[in-house]
């Protein structure tokens, strides 16, 4: 029997496929504007890889989960996240989510979660903060990252997207240096990211979701968290793979 986790994000859509507790299919697709187009997608791509509704069990989490009619169980991204990072990384500490819409601080205590924050009513400091922004400066996520290697100090300090995007653009007006602008980008979601984690503090943290390739902000996060961040590619699989442990039990 294969054990499949998928996880339905609201900008991204993972998922793992487990034999033995050993991953053996990972997929990754954009949601786009239908969660429901999407599962039925990632089912048409099981099916094409050999996994299907006889030879598996399946469970869905993430912020689409309920769109998924053939999974048997859907789970909170919360305990699935914690348990896919857990199988990752082995150790206790503290969980880093960026997704798309949303931010969480997860600590592990023994593979479980011990305390959890969540910041889902604002956008800011979460990966599409990353992609307004990115967008309005031209350039692509890893782009805006290139750029703020190479620029100085500069604070966006408004608290909401929004507001912060207003920012940019006059700086963008005052001949500000793209670099700069990208710099302070960065840092603002990171400051963001910071000020939720304070509240779950560890010695350890581990970075999941979409982010987890981003080495400069994956640095940044690090130096102002006083401790390293540790992050690996298939951290970006964490939810799914959770889920997919689950499906084993």
């Amino acid at each position: 029997m294969y054990c499949v986790g998928i996880d339905i994000g609201s900008t991204a859509s993972k998922v793992a496929v487990l034999k033995n507790s050993e991953i053996v299919h990972t997929m990754l697709m954009n949601t786009g504007f239908s969660s429901i187009a999407t599962s039925e997608a990632i089912l048409k791509n099981l099916n094409e890889s050999g996994i299907n509704k006889e030879n598996s069990k399946i469970i869905a989490t993430g912020y689409g989960r309920v769109s998924v009619p053939y999974a048997s169980k859907t789970i909170t991204e919360i305990s699935c996240h914690a348990r896919g990072a857990d199988f990752l990384f082995k150790e206790a500490g503290t969980v880093i989510d960026i997704g798309g819409q949303d931010t969480k601080a997860i600590m592990l205590n023994n593979g479980r979660v011990s305390k959890f924050i969540m910041n889902d009513k604002c956008s800011a400091g979460t990966g599409k903060f990353l992609e307004i922004m990115s967008n309005r400066l031209g350039v692509t996520q890893d782009e805006l990252s290139r750029l703020a290697m190479k620029g100085q100090a500069i604070a966006i300090s408004s608290m909401c997207t929004v507001f912060a995007e207003s920012e940019v653009i006059s700086l963008i007006g005052k001949g500000t240096p793209r670099e700069d602008i990208a710099f302070g980008v960065i840092e603002s979601v990171v400051n963001k990211v910071v000020q939720l984690v304070s509240q779950v503090y560890n010695d350890k943290y581990f970075l999941t979701g979409g982010l987890c390739d981003n080495r400069y902000l994956i640095e940044r996060l690090g130096k102002a968290l006083q401790n390293p961040v540790t992050s690996i590619p298939m951290a970006r699989y964490a939810g799914a793979i959770g889920a997919a442990l689950y499906a084993e039990n």
